[in-house]
């Protein structure tokens, strides 16, 4: 095998994989070669040998692995050492000291006889034995712990993390089955908020939903972009996973003394912001520029008073601030310290879009010039962790309206794939991020020619050795607002997909991570924050796949339009899986609407997204009969009225097919059923279209109809009654 084959073999790339089409796709030198070299790796002759040679000796060469998984469940717990001996020493005369540091301060020490371990292996590495025993672990709590152990002069430690198996269960929430909408923040339309979705608009949403007997409201990724770059729009690309996106601030409920702040209410009432602010809620879609201009001047404002006021009017909220402050720690001094650079470098050139673009001594966090920056904008970093803990009030208070008011789940939200790879997650840990490197998708049903996303990945080998923490941290600061979280993608936790600078889409190669642990660690922060976990498991998803989510207490999830047998019939629902999500789309599949009138193979068309002339006529010209086998399958479900159903040449929506496809999915024994709002009222245009950017409005469109009128929209009073004859929250 060539040199460069079997290092890319070590670090975990597979050599090929099969296609959606049943294809073997094999990977390019090319690709091998670009993304060794972007995780760090030299490709000289010699750089390689010695490479490989670590790599093949790791297990042997370090007393204990990076970090080590204890499956909570089993009756014994062990972990396997490394023991270098020389080779006329016996075993007998050595002894282990181990100490574990529990996440509770608890300290355990044991002095252990090698000899009473078992010894399991032994390998000889240029004349040194070294010998791997099973060492016995005490029974712990579920947890993030320290393991250090001692060999002669020699100490090591490792992450020693005890995590179940399972998932907490939907079964443990309700055992009834239950339904409910899923929504982009940004696009809801309101009298009260200011040309984007906000907090408020998801409070009243969430309070509504649950009066008419819904569970839940899904809502896309919350994560936090760029403030200074609003231009910068899709929820999928965040600067961070850890914390939340202040432009869905409701601003006007910011404080409860707003309407103290003299400034801000003089600012608002000025002619001139009153016309930008209605400018930016008739604009058909959001206005991202616009809008940020304005919630940020009046934060900036809210600001100045509240440190104004701290000791006086606002002492009670800025005894909880600096709470929040503290519990955040250095994670958040971290992110707010990024924004005040991003704005600094951002303000002396507007096309410094990311860190990469800043001086060279800025773009490390640990570095004297940034240390110094701290000190000298304390106050405007100070700003960020305000909007910040801004943001997270008013989201914890939606949990406890959804709470108050008996939703069986409450908050459904959603975590990204991966970060940007301008923004402060990987600004903030450049050795686990591979730059150069982009997270995609091979050619699928979706886009025939790949995906690119942009995203930059985290390398497996050094996730692991950080005992998964950024992963912990991702899972944690989303769960504390959600009783369900769907992980976008979550087969990029088994395999991911990277594009090599430079190639195309569908050049791309797969690398393996630790899906079993990584499973543990969703499973244990699942457990801890009560929250159900789906995995959003479409595209090219392996054999068995569905049956290890399955294990880990997972739900799938499952797209009507996706879910057809060879034949291109529509599988009964019946057949879903109870432990599964069912909706009729994503943001990323076109609405029921613009699937019957064909508005997405109009799309395709215009934006060239098929790989060839003939590929796009068979899938216009196979559209009329999948319109027919969609309605054979509903009046085999009997529940549409044929007497009512819509024209199929010309396609015609009508309320009775949306109604129709919402009681078929509800037949399911699916745990959960969504339904998107676009879908409810009837939107032709999807959300997103995959591989595009700005050929298409993605992330900007508004719902045609205010919250306030939603439940009084003919198809949503239809579906709602369906449901609440088909999952009765009762």
């Amino acid at each position: 095998m060539h040199l460069v084959e079997r290092l890319a073999e070590l670090v975990g790339f597979y050599s090929s994989y099969t296609g959606t089409l049943g294809e073997q796709v094999f990977a390019k030198d090319q690709a091998r070669q670009a993304l060794l070299s972007a995780m760090g790796y030299q490709l000289d002759e010699q750089s390689l040998i010695e490479s490989i040679q670590y790599l093949e000796n790791a297990q042997w060469h370090t007393m204990l692995p990076t970090s080590h998984i204890v499956k909570l469940e089993e009756a014994q717990h062990f972990i396997k050492i490394s023991i270098p001996v020389s080779l006329n020493v016996t075993t007998n005369q050595v002894n282990i000291d181990y100490k574990i540091i529990t996440e509770f301060s608890e300290i355990i020490t044991e002095c252990i006889s090698v000899d009473t371990l078992d010894l399991i292996d032994e390998c000889e590495i240029n004349n040194t034995r070294y010998c791997q025993y099973q060492l016995p672990l005490p029974i712990l709590n579920a947890g993030y712990h320290q393991l250090e152990i001692t060999h002669s002069t020699n100490t090591e430690s490792c992450p020693l993390i005890y995590a179940p198996k399972t998932c907490y269960s939907p079964k443990d929430a309700n055992k009834k089955k239950v339904w409910g909408f899923t929504a982009q923040l940004y696009s809801l339309k309101s009298i009260n908020n200011w040309g984007i979705g906000d907090f408020g608009d998801l409070h009243t949403l969430v309070e509504r939903s649950a009066e008419h007997g819904a569970a839940t409201i899904g809502i896309n990724p919350l994560h936090p972009l760029y403030q200074n770059n609003p231009s910068h729009i899709s929820p999928y690309s965040p600067s961070s996973r850890c914390f939340l996106n202040p432009l869905y601030i409701d601003v006007t409920a910011a404080i409860a003394q707003f309407s103290a702040c003299e400034k801000v209410i003089n600012l608002m009432s000025s002619e001139s912001f009153q016309q930008k602010l209605l400018q930016t809620k008739m604009c058909k879609h959001v206005n991202y520029v616009d809008v940020a201009a304005l919630k940020f001047e009046a934060l900036a404002l809210l600001y100045e008073d509240f440190c104004d006021k701290c000791t006086s009017l606002y002492s009670k909220q800025h005894q909880a601030f600096t709470q929040f402050k503290q519990e955040q720690g250095k994670n958040l001094l971290k992110f707010a310290t990024f924004d005040a650079l991003y704005e600094h470098f951002r303000s002396m050139n507007e096309h410094a879009y990311g860190w990469n673009d800043w001086p060279l001594a800025y773009q490390q966090e640990q570095s004297p010039e940034v240390t110094q920056f701290k000190s000298q904008y304390k106050n405007r970093i100070d700003y960020f962790c305000f909007i910040q803990w801004l943001a997270h009030c008013q989201l914890a208070n939606v949990k406890q309206v959804a709470h108050d008011n008996k939703m069986k789940i409450g908050l459904y939200l959603d975590l990204a794939v991966g970060c940007d790879g301008s923004g402060v997650d990987v600004w903030s840990d450049q050795h686990l991020y591979v730059a150069g490197a982009s997270i995609g998708a091979p050619p699928d049903a979706m886009n025939a020619l790949g995906q690119n996303w942009g995203l930059t990945p985290m390398n497996p080998v050094v996730l692991k050795a950080k005992g998964y923490l950024p992963l912990v941290n991702a899972l944690r600061n989303n769960m504390q607002y959600a009783g369900a979280l769907r992980i976008d993608h979550i087969l990029g936790l088994m395999r991911q997909y990277w594009v090599a600078p430079n190639m195309a889409a569908d050049e791309g190669m797969y690398i393996s991570f630790p899906f079993d642990e990584i499973l543990r660690i969703i499973a244990l922060e699942s457990q801890r924050n009560k929250c159900i976990v789906i995995g959003e498991d479409l595209g090219n998803v392996p054999d068995g796949f569905s049956e290890i989510m399955h294990s880990a207490g997972l739900l799938s999830f499952k797209v009507m339009f996706f879910e057809r047998w060879e034949s291109g019939l529509f599988k009964r629902p019946e057949l879903y899986p109870e432990q599964s999500v069912v909706t009729i789309a994503t943001h990323d599949t076109p609405t029921l609407t613009g699937w019957w009138q064909g508005r997405d193979l109009q799309w395709r068309e215009q934006l060239n997204l098929y790989p060839s002339i003939e590929a796009g006529e068979h899938e216009r010209n196979n559209r009329a009969s999948e319109r027919t086998k969609l309605i054979d399958a509903l009046n085999d479900m009997q529940v549409i009225d044929m007497t009512k159903a819509p024209m199929q040449n010309p396609a015609t929506m009508s309320t009775e097919l949306s109604v129709a496809v919402q009681k078929y999915l509800a037949a399911a024994p699916s745990h959960i059923q969504l339904i998107p709002l676009e879908d409810a009222i009837e939107c032709e245009e999807q959300v997103n279209i995959p591989g595009t950017i700005d050929e298409h409005p993605n992330w900007l469109q508004k719902l045609s109809i205010s919250l306030e009128n939603l439940f009084e929209k003919n198809s949503v009073k239809a579906i709602v009654n369906a449901m609440k004859l088909a999952r009765p929250n009762s």
